[in-house]
């Protein structure tokens, strides 16, 4: 057979490491133990083993300029000088970023400024840092990192494709104060032409130029940008491959071929309808990259599937057929090698990116050389797709029923919000603006120490279990000594929201280095569902009611809501993640029953990911919106009247969905809000939000202790949004990742404030 041309690439890879070797430098860096020459030589090594593993998966390019130290958005707002001017001190200079002072205290803060926003992209669980535009806003270049790393890339191979975020998207995903951000576009999109003849002078074949809100509903101004923008680079550039993902794009098809670009990524897992429609609308010289290996989820790829998909096109496209996973493989966890105690059957199911890359390569040999030169894989592929669909460990009948008796099910609580409003406070006799955390507390080394001693079987359970109540009751002295409220014990025995429920059900599987970056140096190690899911017994009762018995205040049941599971798991693909979704929240139901029967009198069902959840375009949401808050009312409605339900949810826009937040009839619910100084507050005032809420007055991803004076501001501007007798006091989020020392002082402070502005109102 002929041997064909079409060639393979990444959008992106993984940067933390097989083992989170960036994860540690960062951290020891932040804590002064390693120098900046230390930190950039770990990154360094780190780019250079992954352009190594796309050059022996056979990749016709490597892809530089993937990798960032902390964001690759906050590397595009340093990268065209777009760093906010009330850092003006920090010192960006024409060298490099100093990571020392400069680089992460933007997405850190320093003692003299809080960090600069940071949110979702798009709807994954990764969080960016957000670009601020005001009046002062100048862009220009800054491009010395930038060029370092491609540079280091060309020693490597000749064939190299840089990345780079569009300059729409990069506009439409920042926060403007004050200004129009459309009012930017052209000296932005000029910063980029003067960055393109760069890599044109370098002789850069191929940029991957990022515009993900093609996933999003764009209106004709937004629209019209990109027709701006991209005229600015007609001449002196790399051939431009637009890079989409997440969603079916063929309804821009119109206007995005009229673009001076010369080719397009498509996403043909979350949308493979739209690949033929494209195949026959891009122009005779595009190139068309087919998005074909899921880079979002961790299931082995059916080959059979995605080249039934890919051959009706191949000889119409011929070596204008590029092929890659469907995004940056960024959401995945790096390789399957180091999983040396998971399950071998389930094991046989996964793929994470580096298997991705052998997936990728298996499909090009196959259309290039044909299927008989790679029949083995094929064949052991086509096993592991036939095993997984056929497994008995996949489907419980119990569980399947229960679902369908659901149809009968009352799924509000027994009486509205205000008549148990009244018997709530009758029980926990609260004082005005009480105050209390999200749920965890610093998890120390010495915590950290047990959970690795018991896990390697140095200790006992017995002698776990007394380390994690001796963690439980320093909290709860600690919680005591400073005066909040209402309690939490702390979370000492978690590992993770996620991780530690799901250890404790039915339908899920653990690796031991699946992590993923949730943004900077935070990892997560999603949990994979792979089957049905069900509660076999209790899981935080004993520990609810023993941190309960140290205090005669009410200390709160902390538990993970069934939306946050399903999105922060990698969720099976074989069952609408509808039905799932509704298996994590009779879980969690049966969960909050027990904890309300041992006495425990307020429960938090932890929602951040709610929104993350929400479909990108909106004629999806309607429909998501009602099966998320159904999975969360049907965890929350056999509570009684006089347990009060609380949940949180952090760094993302509600404002949107105000009225499903309002349908999850939640007692209390904390949101973030120190960061974007109580603006997201703004629009649960304008809404009237019926239940009770606490705003987060201090910012718990930074260093810096907030003064008395700064939070009290906050809660001021509070006060003049909600009636204050439904106001809480609280930090933005769990308190995991902070020590004690800071943590104590910056509640302290909190609580002085609360007692504070207490004193006041009741003198008026």
């Amino acid at each position: 057979m002929t041997t064909k041309t079409i060639k393979a690439h990444l959008l992106g890879y993984p940067r933390v490491g097989a083992k989170r070797e960036l994860k540690f430098a960062l951290e020891s860096f932040w804590r002064k133990e390693t120098t900046s020459e230390d930190l950039q030589k770990t990154a360094a090594e780190l780019r250079k083993t992954h352009w190594q593993k796309q050059q022996e998966a056979g990749l016709a390019f490597i892809s530089s300029n993937d990798f960032s130290l902390y964001d690759h958005v906050l590397d595009h707002t340093v990268l065209f000088g777009a760093q906010p001017k009330r850092f003006a001190k920090l010192p960006f200079g024409e060298k490099s970023i100093s990571p020392e002072n400069a680089y992460f205290a933007l997405a850190r803060g320093n003692l003299e400024q809080p960090a600069m926003e940071m949110t979702k992209w798009l709807d994954t669980n990764y969080h960016y840092i957000v670009p601020e535009l005001n009046d002062d806003t100048q862009f220009s270049i800054n491009a010395h990192d930038f060029l370092s790393q491609l540079d280091e890339a060309l020693a490597l191979s000749k064939n190299v494709k840089s990345v780079l975020l569009g300059p729409v998207s990069f506009l439409y995903l920042s926060k403007a104060r004050g200004v129009n951000k459309l009012d930017f576009l052209d000296n932005l999109a000029e910063q980029y032409a003067h960055l393109l003849q760069e890599l044109h002078a370098k002789k850069i074949e191929w940029l991957q130029i990022d515009e993900p809100i093609f996933a999003l509903d764009l209106d004709d101004k937004w629209l019209k940008a990109f027709e701006r923008a991209y005229a600015h680079f007609r001449t002196q550039r790399p051939k431009l491959l637009l890079t989409t993902y997440f969603a079916n794009v063929s309804r821009y098809q119109a206007f995005i071929t009229q673009l001076p670009i010369d080719g397009i990524h498509i996403d043909c897992v979350r949308a493979p309808e739209q690949l033929g429609p494209w195949v026959n609308a891009i122009p005779s010289y595009w190139i068309l990259s087919a998005g074909i290996i899921d880079g979002r989820n961790i299931w082995r790829t059916d080959l059979d599937k995605a080249l039934a998909l890919l051959e009706p096109w191949v000889q119409r496209l011929g070596e204008r057929l590029w092929l890659a996973p469907s995004c940056s493989l960024l959401h995945t966890p790096v390789t399957l090698a180091h999983e040396v105690n998971l399950d071998k059957e389930i094991k046989s199911w996964l793929a994470f990116a580096d298997e991705k890359l052998n997936e990728l390569r298996i499909i090009t040999k196959a259309l290039n050389s044909g299927v008989d030169s790679v029949a083995n894989e094929l064949a052991i592929s086509r096993a592991a797709i036939t095993a997984r669909h056929n497994s008995l460990r996949v489907h419980h009948l119990d569980v399947k029923e229960r679902i369908k008796d659901l149809v009968n099910a009352n799924e509000n609580r027994t009486n509205k919000f205000e008549h148990r409003q009244i018997i709530q406070r009758a029980r926990l006799n609260l004082p005005l603006l009480p105050t209390t955390t999200i749920g965890s507390f610093p998890q120390t080394p010495d915590i950290r120490a047990s959970r690795a001693a018991f896990k390697k079987g140095d200790i006992s359970q017995a002698k776990y279990d007394a380390d994690m109540e001796s963690h439980i009751a320093y909290a709860i002295s600690q919680q005591e000594e400073i005066d909040l409220d209402v309690l939490v014990h702390g979370e000492a025995e978690r590992n993770d929201m996620v991780e530690f429920f799901g250890e404790q059900l039915a339908g899920y599987v653990f690796t031991q280095n699946g992590w993923v970056q949730s943004y900077g140096s935070r990892c997560v190690k999603p949990p994979v569902i792979f089957g049905d899911v069900y509660r076999p017994t209790a899981m935080t009762v004993d520990t609810a009611s023993f941190a309960q018995s140290l205090s005669k205040k009410p200390v709160k049941g902390m538990l993970t809501g069934p939306i946050t599971m399903l999105q922060w798991s990698f969720v099976r693909d074989d069952q609408s993640r509808e039905a799932t979704a509704l298996q994590l929240a009779l879980a969690i139901r049966d969960e909050v029953d027990d904890l309300q029967k041992a006495g425990i009198a307020i429960i938090q069902i932890d929602e951040p990911a709610l929104r993350e959840g929400l479909p990108l375009q909106k004629s999806a949401w309607a429909h998501y919106l009602a099966w998320a808050v159904r999975a969360f009312k049907l965890s929350a409605s056999v509570a009684r009247d006089d347990t009060q339900i609380h949940t949180h949810m952090c760094y993302a826009e509600f404002n949107d969905i105000l009225p499903a937040i309002a349908a999850m009839d939640a007692d209390v619910i904390t949101i973030e809000t120190s960061r974007s100084a109580m603006e997201l507050l703004d629009a649960f005032g304008e809404f009237k939000y019926p239940n009770e809420i606490g705003p987060g007055v201090y910012d718990i991803h930074s260093p810096r202790v907030p003064s008395v004076e700064a939070m009290e501001k906050l809660i001021k501007r509070a006060i003049d949004v909600v009636p204050v007798k439904r106001l809480w006091i609280n930090p933005d989020c769990g308190l995991k990742t902070r020590g004690w020392n800071e943590t104590k002082l910056a509640l302290q402070n909190m609580v002085n404030v609360a007692k504070n502005l207490r004193k006041s109102i009741q003198a008026l």
